[in-house]
């Protein structure tokens, strides 16, 4: 038992809401991309992100595993993220932080996605059994490879045109 679920219950919760961390996080690249703050789509991202990497931590384990190392990773990347955001309102170089490490952090999110994909689906475990195939890699190639460029163009693109008074949450394009 995991928080009072069974660990099968516990896994599919945790899958849901890493998949909904990373359905919302591509929500918020694309506004990012399009120089559209999302703040409703931002902070499902980032609590679901954060929500991820916690109860990652809950699964039982005998030692500290790649998976936990991937967890405190992704959750320093969050820190500053959510800092960047909330703390300095991206306000000058806090701006391309924020998107360098919001972006990591569903880079990192992405990754474990392909490599359960390639564990847990049999057409995909068929092309790469041991994830050392070329298939395997090719897949995480291309992953980082997006990543980077994707990356690269939201630090150029994203600059969010207001920050609302008062709340200082950014606005809803």
């Amino acid at each position: 038992m995991i928080i009072g679920l069974s660990v099968a219950a516990f896994t599919t919760l945790h899958v849901i809401i890493s998949l909904v961390g990373v359905i919302s996080g591509i929500v918020v690249l694309v506004g990012m991309l399009n120089g559209k703050p999302l703040a409703g789509w931002t902070a499902l991202f980032l609590a679901t992100t954060v929500l991820t990497s916690v109860t990652g931590f809950l699964f039982p384990s005998t030692g500290f595993t790649p998976a936990q190392g991937f967890g405190v990773l992704s959750l320093i990347l969050l820190a500053v993220a959510l800092f960047a955001l909330y703390g300095r309102h991206l306000a000058g170089a806090w701006r391309w932080i924020y998107v360098v490490t919001a972006l990591f952090a569903l880079y990192l999110n992405c990754f474990v996605t392909v490599v359960q994909s390639f564990q847990k689906l049999a057409f995909l475990r068929s092309l790469a059994p041991t994830q050392s195939e070329p298939p395997f890699q090719i897949a995480q190639g291309v992953l980082l490879l997006i990543f980077i460029l994707a990356g690269i163009a939201a630090v150029k693109k994203f600059h969010p045109e207001r920050i609302v008074s008062g709340s200082e949450k950014i606005a809803s394009a």
